[in-house]
């Protein structure tokens, strides 16, 4: 039986009604409880209702719910007390109602936000206890937590360097007044108050308003001298001199000294920050009547303030953070829980230099690497690629520039329409870096077209409109994943009826801005990471994550040109399938590159081009290009066209399919291993021959109903209640996906509807043959994936030293002292080394040892083997780019190098001693 429909009608709250702790007017407009209707229910629900003056709708809805939950959940994880609080919290939420907020609920029950939440999210043992809506607000409760947690002990930390402490305790009053300001204005001036960098960096912003008029004994000797002359307060005159003494000149709204001196300290590009303050910040500052002022804003005002902006929020109250509050605070983590690196197992004066990876930090590191890295880079073609631009029959120049300032304009629109009006300068801001991204990598593309077709003109693929929106919608992402700093996917599409309301910045936001097509975008991500070497790991991961959510499920909107050449490819017959099954147990292996793809299939396809001539023209020349190189095996026999573009993404789909399919088989079928096998087979049958029940669905909604289906054939006993909740553990899920699947046209439901209602009636003849004496043939098993992209600037550590690492050096720039992880003895060739001494060091760790071993993270006696280092940097092994014969002779000794644990600790105290010494 399906799931009931739920009833999400909300009645619209024009105005937050009063909660528990609010003592304003507002709380009359609200209905008082009837305790005369609720005397069947239990009289301590009903007493927390009251406490929480929710309405007779709310309380008779939840109580329900807890009667739903009750019957359902096998066994009370928690309290009755703590369980209907969540249930409140559902009712409210999904009804739209204001009746209390976050931190009013949990004070009832004593329980922080992180567990609080986590309870909530146990409610949902049916498919229909957490709605969309209610998924949405618990979704943003918590990305707004984690962003306010992590600033704040980020605000904590830099206030010790800031302000002094005294005896009366006044620079904790200043440290309170600065955090609920930079709260309300983050609030205010903010529509994305989850954007982890924007919000830093009007806490910067925030300080600077504090310091430069905090007296000058409360502030550190560093900040003292950081204030410019101008701010200074004026020395006090004698009665004699008073009349003669001039007129305190107005105050600057920005001191540009002191908040460069904070931007230095945090790592924090300053122009960014002070583009924040002179829109975001400033204009909250004039709202409230404070831009001039040289005192302190009165601490009545902005508590108020605050107390207005979050009782209308309903969510948790950050001023809790400053009071040490447990029901603000997450839980804490004992040291032994959290996995040992050598960043976390530095000496003490190393770990002074080297700050720890707080969010905050690493996401400012990644900022300035991706501003480092660019710093060479123009806002306009190189020469370079001048160069390959007037070499084409049709010179592409005035289209790229003019396709830039176009692209421009929307993407800042947009931009301020996320994040803000005021912030259309920083979106201006990341539109240029990411230009700079998307010229680098165009020049690095053709560059190795170039050397792989021996050809200089590429009219045809620069004069694409597709590829090079696809290639800066790109360098966007890139720029806004690292800025993003967890690099957030959005998790469900806004189209379809859904109540999500997303106003962030995640993938596929620059899609929808350019208006650029998924599988259009999906060809050029490949060729993009192997173009820019300085990428990260966390952004190619990133890169990698939108592949996929391509191929699950943008790709497969209403409109995609993928389904034409599906459409084509099933025409032409079995002989043009998108890929043939014998291949799936083959490594994904491929040439095909950007080029190659985004001139698949409007070209001719798989025909002998004579070999170019003196006399063929240069136009002609760039159309045979990229087919003429992989078409050299294939017959002297003309074909139809097919599309490299769709087979490619085919052979990723096929495995990405299959890898997922394995990690639910293994959840939920270990015992019954064959039918695997056969689940797989259903579901390539229903991906490659009824392509069309993708279109407006997600990849595992096939991948899940496939499983019901043979499960119901084979009569194994496995229902789709047990299917979805072992989904929902798997890695990169959205409840979504089982909760909200498209039926008809316009009409959505779940899992357990789509199956009876499309994708049984599509397929009824096929998953019968499966009970059938002669089922049908097994399809090959795909090869279990791997990523394509390597990790060339990863460190490798040296097999039997856990404290030898070896990473590329990316550019010049770089020092060892930036470079990750902070190992004891770091080593860049190229630079300055130090003391001679750490060679000598070097080499008794190399001499050192018997057998490689790996150390266990509870420091145990039996330790791990450690597997066996590769080297692979292109054939190059000497720091001059040198490729000699063999191996060099430090390379050799690296590779052989090993050493037992206890030998190294032995080593490692030594060494402490004697930088002591030093």
């Amino acid at each position: 039986m399906p799931p009931k429909k739920r009833n999400t009608g909300a009645t619209q709250s024009k105005e937050p009604k009063s909660v528990a702790e609010s003592g304003s007017a507002e709380r009359k407009q609200s209905p008082e409880l009837a305790l005369k209707k609720h005397r069947e229910k239990d009289a301590e629900f009903v007493s927390l209702c009251k406490r929480l003056h929710v309405t007779d709708t709310v309380c008779d809805r939840a109580w329900m719910l807890w009667k739903n939950v009750q019957e359902s959940m096998e066994e009370v994880t928690d309290t009755q007390k703590r369980l209907w609080a969540a249930c409140l919290f559902v009712t409210v939420s999904d009804l739209d109602v204001t009746c209390f907020t976050l931190t009013q609920v949990q004070k009832e029950v004593d329980l922080n936000v992180k567990l609080f939440l986590a309870l909530v999210r146990k409610l949902d043992v049916n498919l229909d206890t957490i709605s969309t809506r209610v998924n949405s607000v618990m979704t943003r409760l918590e990305n707004k937590y984690d962003v306010t947690l992590a600033l704040y002990q980020r605000f904590e930390k830099t206030c010790k360097s800031i302000f002094a402490s005294s005896s009366d305790g006044k620079e904790r009053d200043v440290l309170r007044r600065c955090w609920t300001m930079f709260l309300l204005a983050k609030g205010r001036a903010l529509q994305m108050e989850d954007d982890l960098v924007i919000s830093f960096q009007m806490l910067l912003c925030a300080l600077e308003f504090f310091i430069k008029r905090c007296p000058r004994d409360l502030l550190q000797p560093l900040y003292q001298a950081a204030i410019s002359k101008a701010q200074s307060p004026p020395t006090r005159t004698s009665r004699r001199n008073q009349s003669k003494a001039r007129p305190r000149p107005p105050e600057p709204e920005l001191d540009v000294q002191l908040l460069e001196a904070l931007c230095k300290e945090n790592g924090c590009n300053a122009e960014e920050v002070k583009n924040v303050y002179q829109t975001s910040f400033s204009a909250f500052l004039d709202s409230l009547d404070l831009s001039k002022g040289p005192d302190f804003p009165q601490v009545a005002d902005i508590n108020q303030q605050y107390e207005e902006h979050y009782l209308k929020s309903r969510d948790f109250d950050g001023r809790l953070f400053v009071d040490g509050d447990e029901t603000i605070l997450s839980p804490k983590i004992e040291i032994t829980q959290v996995e040992q690196t050598p960043k976390k197992n530095m000496p003490d004066e190393e770990a002074g230099l080297f700050p720890p990876q707080t969010p905050v930090r690493a996401a400012m590191n990644s900022i300035q690497q991706l501003r480092g890295d660019l710093t060479s880079s123009g806002d306009q073609p190189s020469t370079n690629l001048a160069t390959y631009f007037k070499n084409c029959t049709v010179d592409p120049t005035e289209d790229v520039l003019k396709r830039v300032e176009t692209l421009s304009q929307t993407f800042c629109q947009r931009f301020g329409q996320a994040v803000g009006p005021c912030s259309i300068i920083l979106g201006k801001q990341r539109f240029t870096l990411g230009v700079r991204l998307y010229y680098k990598v165009m020049e690095s593309m053709l560059k190795s077209e170039e050397k792989r077709l021996s050809r200089q003109n590429f009219s045809i693929l620069l004069n694409g409109t597709t590829f090079h929106t696809s290639l800066l919608a790109c360098a966007l992402e890139v720029v806004m994943a690292t800025y993003g700093g967890s690099c957030r996917i959005a998790g469900y599409s806004r189209t379809g009826g859904s109540d999500l309301t997303e106003t962030d910045l995640c993938f596929p936001w620059v899609l929808d801005v350019f208006n650029l097509v998924a599988f259009d975008f999906y060809k050029v991500i490949e060729s993009f990471i192997k173009a820019e070497p300085a990428l990260s790991k966390d952004i190619i991961k990133h890169l990698e994550s939108c592949e996929h959510l391509i191929m699950e499920r943008i790709a497969w909107r209403t409109g995609s040109p993928l389904f034409e050449l599906l459409k084509q490819a099933n025409e032409e017959g079995a002989a043009e399938q998108v890929e043939a099954p014998a291949s799936f147990n083959q490594p994904l292996q491929h040439n095909h590159t950007a080029a190659d793809l985004y001139l698949s299939p409007m070209r001719p396809g798989h025909h002998v081009l004579p070999p170019e001539s003196p006399t063929t023209p240069a136009s002609q020349a760039a159309t045979q290009a990229p087919t003429q190189a992989s078409s050299q095996a294939a017959c002297q026999t003309p074909r139809h066209s097919k599309s490299n573009s769709l087979s490619l993404f085919y052979k990723k789909l096929y495995r990405l399919a299959y890898r997922r399919l394995k990690m639910l088989c293994s959840y939920l079928l270990s015992s019954h291993p064959d039918l695997e096998h056969v689940i797989w087979t259903l579901f390539q049958h229903t991906l490659q021959h009824e392509y069309e029940l993708m279109k407006e669905r997600h990849l595992d909604q096939l991948m899940m109903s496939a499983m019901y289906a043979i499960c119901k054939v084979k009569s194994v006993d496995l229902r789709f209640k047990t299917i979805v909740t072992a989904y929902k553990d798997m890695p990169n899920t959205n409840q979504e996906t089982f909760k909200h699947v498209l039926i008809t046209e316009g009409h959505y439901d779940s899992i357990i509807v789509f199956y009876n209602q499309v994708f049984m009636q599509r397929l009824k003849t096929n998953i019968l043959q499966y009970a059938s004496t002669r089922p049908p043939t097994l399809s090959p098993i795909p090869q279990i994936p791997r990523s394509p992209y390597k990790f060339p600037n990863s460190p490798l550590r040296v097999p039997g030293s856990n404290n030898v690492y070896i990473s590329p050096l990316k550019n010049p720039r770089m020092s060892p002292g930036i470079m990750t992880p902070r190992s004891r003895l770091l080593v860049s060739f190229g630079e300055s080394f130090g003391p001679p001494n750490r060679f000598q060091k070097i080499n008794q760790m190399v001499n050192s040892g018997d057998r490689p071993f790996k150390r266990t993270l509870d420091m145990g006696a039996t330790p791990k083997p450690l597997k066996r280092l590769r080297f692979d940097v292109d054939g190059q092994d000497e720091a001059d780019g040198s490729k000699p014969g063999g191996e060099s002779t430090l390379i050799q000794k690296l590779a052989e190098m090993s050493s037992t644990r206890s030998r190294m600790q032995e080593q490692k105290l030594k060494e402490d001693a004697e930088s002591r010494k030093e």
